[in-house]
């Protein structure tokens, strides 16, 4: 009999009545939609959210950590450029230059009684400040009135062995090139020769010889030509 009509179908609606409406089931059609096994509610959806909010808010905090950082070494850095100051306002590298000498000694000047402080060879009045020693005409004979040049320096390098210097000789534009380069070597080689005689010694002092190459006084008179015949003490090393 078909399912649609017959005896059972009449006695089911005179017993029970016409059928009842229901709203529309959606987990039913949800289910019968996904297969064989039934929706279930998982919340893992809603954790996972929750979790990856919980991460953000933790890197945004970080990042704030990170500004602040960044901003502690910049007041680092402040600090450091004054401490930069106060070592200019306590006044270093203020306090006047002074001039020192090349061995690194101590400063040169004068004391409150007007003595000289400071290297020998920097005493502007010393007797060692005269470093040049002047020959007649066509001679290489020291004379007398540069003895006592001679012996300054002869005595300095006698108490200071480590001293070392160069005596250069030169002569006036008279005379041929050649002439005047040996001319000027007897010279230096004639003061050589006293100093060695008054103390020092002879590996202190090298000789060379200029002629009429470099000229003290630039001229065609006496005048000048007294000044070109010359021997001139050069340190290249003093103590």
């Amino acid at each position: 009999m078909s399912d649609h009509g017959g005896p059972d179908a009449y006695l089911h609606l005179s017993i029970h009545g016409p059928p009842k409406y229901r709203k529309p089931d959606f987990v039913t059609a949800a289910r019968t939609l996904s297969g064989d096994r039934p929706m279930q509610f998982r919340p893992f959806g809603l954790v996972i959210v929750l979790a990856s909010a919980a991460v953000l808010a933790a890197c945004e905090g970080t990042m704030g950590t990170g500004g602040a950082t960044v901003g502690t070494v910049e007041g680092d850095a402040g600090t450091g450029s004054q401490t930069s100051g106060d070592a200019a306002a306590s006044g270093v590298g203020d306090d006047p230059v002074s001039s020192t000498d090349t061995t690194g000694t101590g400063t040169t000047g004068t004391d409150a009684s007007g003595s000289f402080q400071g290297h020998p060879l920097d005493d502007p009045s010393g007797s060692l400040a005269a470093r040049t020693i002047y020959f007649e005409f066509d001679s290489s004979e020291v004379p007398g009135s540069e003895r006592s040049t001679i012996e300054a320096h002869a005595r300095y390098l006698s108490e200071h062995s480590g001293a070392l210097i160069t005596l250069e000789g030169h002569a006036d534009e008279r005379g041929s090139r050649e002439y005047n380069v040996a001319l000027g070597e007897r010279r230096a080689e004639a003061v050589r020769q006293l100093m060695t005689l008054l103390g020092a010694n002879a590996p202190q002092i090298r000789t060379v010889s200029y002629g009429e190459e470099r000229p003290a006084a630039v001229g065609h008179d006496a005048s000048a030509w007294g000044l070109n015949r010359r021997v001139e003490v050069i340190y290249r090393v003093r103590e």
